[in-house]
């Protein structure tokens, strides 16, 4: 079971197995060790089965009860005591474990020392790497299982299989040596690459297996549809026959329908022209109604008012009237009237009396019954007419004029007027009431006969329409047969046409089946180099990939095992066609060879691919090529395990971004594909998660050296997607030609792009032309469809065809015009690699591809416009490489800015060929294999070694005779004060300018800083080597709210200064809240973010100051930078400052923050002219003239200046220049001209000694430790600030006078004018300070720019001498050589005087003895751990790797003296000091002349000269010094020691040398660093009798590093001021 080592689970395993009883074995590994605590834990568990307080008191108690029973049973006392031992002695025998720890690295070493249980407890079983018979076993087992493989090549393919992984691991050794990339292969490697080849193999046999198959489908579907033609023909005229028939049938209906339909249309007319009569008929009929009807409505209101009137009588009111005995003339003539209205049959009664009414009258109700009833549509005419004429015209005869008589007379009047209109009315409408009813019978009449026609028509028309459909069937019928015949004549015709078409294909096809027949005999060796390639070469480099294949394994493949392959193969073809990398490059992948190698190997590996991209071009490519689909995530993210489970579970492809070199122990399951449930599923941590089979893994990190444990890179597929050269200068050269010719990259992408789709697209067709022929049933020719189909398929691949090669030649032309543009992506492209290859020199010069393309765009859109092409193209080249120049360099430490620079020349000379590589090759390794002493007094041994080794080249032969026989001439050139600058002398003053550096590095080294500038000068221009002024504001246009500023912090140099007042001007400060500060350290991580965030909505800046004190905060800050960035204020500015790591293993910074940020170097300026410019840049001309005494302000402010340069200065020449390192920093400088004018302001006169007091031991001097440095500095003032200084005019330094009174422009002219060129003589120092300063520095310079040279995959396959051996060698060589202890026993018996001396003696003896047995043991020690007898300590480790350097162990040096000797040189010294020591203690008498170098502890030998004469002379020691006498003998001249004091030798003096014949300091001679002092008398007197006029106060140190080692002071004769050598740095020194 996988363990996770914490407490609870080791409870849990110990419960398992001592409580259960359950045998159990537990296997952790590497990855399960988070923390090395947890390895306590294992170690407690291994040594004695018992972990301490892994149990609680009531946990005891609960397994205690546990296991009681059977203690019991056991027949043991069941105490706690022995339950419990019962309880260990359980897990003991029931737990297993297993520790899986990798060897490589130190881990494992420091892992063993820490927890000796892990070695000491266990049975180690290493399994080291395996051997060749076991790859060729192993492969040969599984190859034997695999079916289309030739039993004759089994043999082979196992033994070629076993070389790809042998020669892997040489070339991964190689590409380690070169270019510092761990690339590890393991079992597991070999055992994918055969799972690969088996997979591959299956795969493309089926794949050209199928293909042949299409292509002799179609060919055999061509070859039948020739033959098929007759058989088309015969048909055709069968069909023709039939429908010929089909034609007379449908004629014979034609004419029966003809006539029927004739028919029809007669009895339809009929039927329409009844029709018509009816319509008329009606109408009529309607008319008439409506007459009627309009006049009966007339006669209404007189009927109803008839009505009205009849109903105003009853029988009441009647017989009221009947009652009347004689009415009025009107009512008789009323009821006269009504009499004559309904006298029966019209017979109007003659007697119309009243009598005779009232008679007719009768009964009432009879009357009123009968005027009811009345028929008033009939009345009699004559009655008609009486009543008119006799009684209506009577004016009386009105009702209203009758009611006043009878109530009932005016009612009957009413009726009568009423029914007589009513009646005329009547008469008008009879007739035509008559009129309607003889119309309606006619309508009757009409309509029933119509309805009879249609009867008729409504059958005939059906038998019509069963015509009709006899018709459409035989019509039917017959166009069926038409089409027939067409189909047959178009099959015939596509038939020819399809034979004449595909003819060419036929031929092609026949082609490609014998190749794919060829192809499935070279199938297998194919295939087995594609694997090999897949599984092996992704993480190397081009050139590295490229020996492997075609060095290694192809001539492998065809001279050892003869496994047949394609001649000429290319891999990438194999795996993938031109249409899938033409959809890749549409996506966005570079087009270069590696880019594609890449995508081919990521999309066919079996293990889960993981990308090295620094550049981030191929997740920008992922992320395009998956769009949607795609899921990304990065470690640490919230939810990320989710996300992870979703994917598997929906089989999704999911990205994981920028891993770091360590991976989540968690994912090992998932890395390592561990599934459980036949596969079905995967464990992620505590749960069991689905596993998709359509799951897919993609890792990813933007480290561009990352180094991954060998058990990662077992499990996945490394991927190097780092830019390459021409794939960077292809992607920069469509930048450059999009901004100067828009039109013309326009018109590429588009032809690109169509042909890419044109390639897609043609790849298809093909594809579905032969699955179209091979799919095809049988006879295919009937299909017309398909046959169409196929024939549009050809022809549109030929239109493709046509387009392709038009696109090709419109390629061509654009290609020729964009051509022209390649020189500046091609210089872009070199100073990419030439910028990025920085980071080997210090791990903090990190840039990305994406500010390097904002900084080419930048550079191309401000370089100066130009008509002419090749003009423009120049000028963008210069603009180009000046930009970069200038956004590298202020991102440099001033020591790398010359590195950078000299790269950048020598590789754009070595692409203009204007350098012979060789040359440059010889220039930077300088190899000097032998050593000759020098014929010429002005050159060295090493020197004319050195020209011995030039002269072995063709170019330089003779030159090392012409220097012997011309001497004179070459020793002015080489002893001249700028030789780089001289011509070289005779015929040599022709070599060019890199031969010239050639010859110069021979002879003087130390210009080789200067010579280099000057090289950059004459072939690159003089704007490189100028001096350049940090501008902040700059910088802060290019940045953004994405892009920081990110400041390189060196000692003594405060960023925010400069950044305040920047801030200052454009309104952003702290008081208004717009500026925030945070100083980062402990607990300061969530202010930081808080002023992040309200900044970033504010749009305020911040800045961060010492990021590096929070290393694991730095993560999270480069996620919140991202974060914040996104949708911020525009204004919003980040700001970021840290030092810089000592060294690259400390290095902190991810790689992302540095990136993204524009980087300064805020660093004090080198040289004089830069510093002492920068010293009155903290100054202004309003500060100039602040002061009351302008002049004097002026000109000790000027002073002041100069002499904060020199301090600043002095401090690059190392120890010489100061003993100690100082932070001396422009705050001094600003503060002291405060206090000067504060002083002048307050004093009448120039207060010089307050002034010097105040600027040199309390402001410049708070900063100085040490008491030579602080009477350094005091000199320095006493020199630049007297009255001299505006009396007189006073010299600064030789050629340097103070400048006159000037304005502040008037100041940087006059230094720019005046300064002598950069020298230490400038510091007052001696011109030979700078040489080995130089020289050093121009060493580490050129082995720089040879470890930044692009290194060659072609080297020699010999690795060298290993470590081991190297060490071995030195460890033997030491303990053959070194001496016995003394033994002290043994020399303390020859003497019983205990003088000081021979107690300095012992002592001396007694620590050498101690240093030889620690010298001794820890070899052996170190011998035992090499052989494996002794496990390797920390301190032993350390010693293996100094002797492995050539340097002394710390354990040595702690127990020895000071010394700056590497360790060959120190143990000769050593052995010198022994032997020394040897003859002292011959006979314990002091030596004629001491070696006060040898001793260790020298002070004591110089206090025992003050003892031995005080007590000779009875001297109080505390008031005496010692006096040094400088003879003009040497060592050999002396014999005996003097009577008192001693005679020293072995001090040398540097800064200046004894001249001996004067017998005084004098100046050195040029290039001799150190001059060796003659025999020195030292001796004892008292204080007040010391010599102190015209003496110097030279301090003694042990070594050059002066500082700590220093010893004592001698007073050394002068003729000088002793301010010169004070300002030289003059000392003695022990060892030089």
């Amino acid at each position: 079971m996988l363990w996770d080592p914490r407490p609870p689970d080791l409870a849990n395993l110990y419960i398992r197995t001592g409580a259960k009883n359950m045998p159990t074995a537990f296997l952790l590994t590497d990855a399960h060790v988070l923390d090395e605590s947890f390895l306590v834990l294992i170690n407690d568990l291994l040594v004695s089965g018992e972990i301490p307080d892994l149990f609680s008191e009531e946990d005891v108690d609960k397994i205690v009860s546990g296991v009681r029973n059977e203690v019991r049973g056991l027949g043991m006392v069941n105490s706690k005591e022995n339950c419990w031992k019962f309880f260990l002695a359980r897990v003991r025998l029931q737990l297993k474990i297993v520790l899986c720890f990798s060897p490589v690295g130190h881990t494992l070493r420091v892992r063993a020392r820490k927890f000796p249980a892990v070695v000491n407890c266990t049975a180690i079983d290493w399994f080291h790497a395996w051997p060749q018979e076991a790859l060729v076993s192993v492969s040969r087992r599984f190859i034997e299982e695999t079916e289309g493989i030739e039993a004759r090549h089994k043999d082979s393919i196992s033994c070629f299989m076993a070389h790809v992984h042998t020669s892997v691991n040489e070339m991964s050794a190689r590409y380690y040596q070169n270019e510092r990339r761990h690339n590890y292969t393991t079992p597991k490697s070999f055992l994918e690459q055969i799972s690969l080849f088996k997979n591959l193999l299956k795969k493309k046999q089926k794949e050209v297996a199928q293909k042949k198959e299409h292509l002799m489908n179609g060919i055999q579907k061509l070859k039948t549809t020739a033959s098929q033609v007759g058989d088309l023909k015969a048909r055709l005229a069968s069909q023709e026959a039939e429908l010929q028939l089909k034609n007379h049938d449908a004629e014979a209906l034609i004419t029966k329908i003809g006539l029927q339909t004739e028919k029809v249309r007669r009895e339809k007319a009929i039927a329409d022209a009844e029709e018509q009569k009816v319509t008329a008929i009606q109408t009529e009929v309607c008319q008439k109604q409506k007459e009627c009807e309009a006049d009966l409505l007339k006669a209404e209101p007189a009927l109803v008012a008839a009505t009205a009137a009849l109903n105003t009588l009853n029988r009441v009111n009647l017989t009221e009237l009947k009652a009347f005995p004689n009415p009025p003339n009107a009512v008789t003539n009323v009821t006269a009237a009504v009499m004559v209205l309904l006298a029966p049959r019209g017979r109007v009664p003659k007697d119309r009396s009243w009598k005779a009414a009232r008679i007719f009258m009768g009964k009432v109700d009879d009357f009123l019954q009968a005027l009811i009833n009345y028929d008033k549509e009939h009345i009699p005419e004559n009655c008609l007419k009486v009543v008119n004429e006799q009684y209506l015209k009577d004016p009386e005869f009105s009702p209203n004029l009758i009611r006043t008589k009878s109530f009932a007379a005016a009612g009957l009047c009413a009726w009568v007027i009423n029914i007589i209109k009513f009646y005329e009315v009547y008469c008008d409408v009879e007739p035509k009431r008559q009129a309607l009813a003889q119309a309606n019978l006619d309508l009757t009449a009409a309509t029933e006969k119509l309805v009879a026609i249609r009867k008729k028509l409504g059958e005939l028309d059906q038998h019509l329409c069963r015509l009709t459909a006899s018709l459409e069937k035989a019509i039917a019928e017959k166009v069926r047969c038409q089409e027939e015949v067409n189909q047959t004549n178009k099959t015939i015709e596509l038939a020819n046409r399809l034979v004449r078409e595909l003819e060419s294909e036929k031929v092609r096809w026949g082609q490609s089946i014998q190749c794919f027949e060829a192809q499935e005999k070279t199938l297998c060796g194919d295939v087995l180099l594609t694997a090999a390639f897949v599984s092996y070469v992704g993480s190397f480099t081009k050139q590295y990939r490229q020996e492997l294949l075609y060095l290694k394994w192809i001539p492998f493949l065809q001279q050892k095992v003869s496994i047949p392959i394609t001649g000429g193969l290319d891999v990438v073809a194999m795996l993938t066609d031109d249409a899938t990398i033409a959809t890749w490059s549409n996506e966005g992948l570079p087009s270069d060879r590696m880019s594609t190698e890449n995508a081919t190997i990521l999309t066919h590996c079996e293990r889960w691919p993981l990308m090295i991209d620094p550049q981030q071009q191929g997740i920008k490519w992922i992320k395009n090529k998956y769009g949607t689909d795609l899921k990304v995530t990065h470690v640490g993210q919230k939810g990320f395990l989710n996300a992870i489970e979703t994917a598997l579970a929906f089989g999704n492809v999911i990205l994981v971004e920028n891993l770091e070199e360590t991976i989540d122990p968690v994912l090992d399951p998932l890395l390592g594909r561990n599934t459980i449930k036949k596969g079905k599923y995967i464990r992620i941590g505590d749960r069991e998660c689905e596993f998709n089979k359509n799951f897919r893994l993609i890792l990813h990190t933007k480290l561009a050296n990352p180094h991954y444990k060998p058990e990662l890179q077992a499990q996945t597929t490394l991927l190097n997607f780092t830019v390459t050269e021409d794939g960077l200068e292809a992607q920069l050269l469509a930048e450059v030609v999009s901004v100067e010719r828009p039109d013309l990259e326009k018109l590429k992408l588009t032809l690109t792009k169509h042909q890419n789709d044109f390639k897609i697209e043609l790849k298809l067709l093909e594809d579905d032309l032969l699955l179209r022929l091979s799919a095809a049933e049988g006879s295919f020719l009937d299909d017309t469809d398909l046959v169409e189909r196929l024939e549009t398929t050809k022809s549109t691949a030929a239109e493709i065809e046509r387009k392709v090669t038009e696109a090709k030649e419109n390629e061509r032309k654009i290609n020729e015009a964009r051509e022209c543009y390649r020189p500046v992506a091609a210089r872009a492209s070199l100073l990419y690699f030439v910028i990025n290859d920085l980071r080997n020199i210090n791990p903090i010069y990190q840039f990305s591809l994406k500010a390097f393309n904002t900084l080419f765009h930048r550079a191309i859109e401000q370089a100066d416009k130009v008509e002419d092409t090749q003009e423009r193209i120049s000028v963008l080249t210069e603009s180009l490489t000046h930009a970069i120049f200038l956004y590298t360099s202020r991102a440099l430490f001033e020591k790398d800015k010359l590195t950078f620079l000299s790269q950048m020349a020598f590789q754009i000379l070595l692409r203009k060929k204007e350098i012979d590589p060789i040359e440059l090759d010889f220039l930077l390794r300088f190899t000097v294999e032998r050593t000759y002493l020098s014929p010429v007094d002005f050159l060295t041994t090493q020197s004319w070694s050195a020209i011995k080794a030039v002269a072995l080249m063709e170019e330089f032969q003779g030159l090392d005779r012409d220097i012997e026989g011309s001497a004179k001439q070459w020793r002015k050139w080489v002893e001249s004060e700028c030789p780089e600058k001289e011509k070289l002398p005779q015929e040599w003053k022709k070599k060019s300018l890199i031969q010239k550096l050639i010859i110069l590095r021979a002879v003087r080294p130390d210009r080789m800083t200067y010579a280099l500038r000057n090289f950059v000068e004459e072939k690159l221009g003089a704007k490189y080597v100028e001096r350049t002024r940090l501008d902040l504001g700059k910088a802060l246009e290019e940045s953004s709210p994405a892009t920081p500023v990110f400041f390189i912090l060196s000692p003594g140099v405060d960023a925010l200064k400069d950044l305040e007042i920047l801030g200052k001007r454009l309104g952003f400060t702290i008081d208004e809240g717009k500026f925030h500060n945070v100083s980062l350290g402990q607990g300061q991580e969530m202010v930081a973010e808080m002023a992040l965030e309200k900044a970033s909505r504010g749009g305020h800046w911040v800045i961060l100051q010492n990021v590096h004190l929070v290393a694991k905060w730095l993560g999270t800050l480069e996620k919140l930078l991202e974060g914040f960035s996104q949708g911020s204020h525009e204004d919003y500015r980040v700001f970021m400052s840290a030092e810089c790591a000592p060294t690259p293993d400390e290095h902190i910074i991810p790689q992302g923050l540095l990136e993204n940020s524009i980087k300064i170097t805020n660093e004090p300026p080198t040289g004089m002219l830069a510093n002492l410019h920068a010293a009155l840049y903290n100054f202004d001309q309003d500060t100039l003239e602040i002061c009351s005494k302008e002049q004097e302000f002026k000109s000790i402010l000027f002073s002041l200046c100069y002499f904060h340069a020199c301090v600043a200065g002095r401090l690059r020449f190392g120890p010489q220049g100061w003993s100690r390192s100082y932070p001396f920093n422009s705050g001094d400088l600003t503060i002291c001209s405060n206090i000067l004018y504060n002083y002048l302001e307050a004093n009448a006169n120039v207060p010089w000694e307050d002034l010097r007091y105040l600027f040199g031991e309390i402001m410049y001097g708070g900063h100085i430790t040490d008491v030579w440095d602080r009477r350094l500095c005091r000199v320095y003032l006493e020199e630049f600030m007297n009255p001299s200084l505006i009396e007189d005019e006073l010299m600064l330094a030789p050629g340097f006078a103070a400048p006159p009174y000037l304005d502040y422009s008037g100041y940087h002219q006059y230094i720019e004018e005046t300064l002598p060129p950069e020298s230490p003589a400038l510091y007052g120092l001696h011109p030979n300070a700078e040489i080995e300063f130089l020289t050093v520095t121009s060493n580490t310079l050129f082995r720089t720019l040879l470890e930044m040279q692009p290194s060659t995959a072609h080297g020699s396959d010999e690795l060298g001498q290993s470590t081991e051996d190297k060490v071995r060698n030195v460890l033997d060589d030491i303990l053959e050589r070194l001496p016995e202890e003394f033994n002290m026993a043994e020399i303390m018996q020859k003497t019983s005087n205990r003088s000081p001396y021979v107690l300095v003696c012992f002592q001396e003896c007694e620590r050498m003895n101690i240093l030889i047995r620690e010298i001794r043991v820890s070899l052996q020690q170190l011998d035992l751990g090499l052989k494996g007898e002794l496990v390797l300590s920390p301190d032993v480790e350390a010693q293996h790797s100094a002797l492995s350097y050539d340097r002394v162990p710390h354990t040595w040096s702690k127990l020895a003296y000071p010394s700056t000797y590497s360790l060959a040189q120190w143990f000769n010294d050593l052995l010198l000091r022994c032997r020394e020591l040897d003859t002292w203690t011959q006979d314990l008498a002091l030596p004629a002349v001491v070696w006060l170098s040898g001793f260790f502890n020298p002070q004591s030998f110089l206090t025992a000269i003050m003892q031995t004469m005080a007590r000779k002379n009875e001297w109080p020691l505390d008031r005496m010094c010692l006096t040094v006498d400088v003879t003009k003998k040497v060592k050999e001249d002396y014999s005996h020691a003097p009577r008192e004091g001693a005679y020293l030798h072995g001090l040398q003096m540097e800064g200046a040398r004894w001249d001996i014949q004067c017998g005084t300091i004098v100046e050195a001679r040029l290039k001799e660093l150190t001059s060796m002092m003659p025999v020195i008398f030292a001796k004892a007197i008292p204080m007040d009798r010391q010599e102190t006029k015209h003496t110097y106060e030279c301090p003694v140190y042990i070594n050059k590093m002066r500082g700590p080692t220093y010893i004592w002071t001698f007073r050394l004769k002068t003729k000088e001021k002793t301010a010169k050598w004070v300002l030289a740095g003059v000392a003695l020194l022990l060892e030089a």
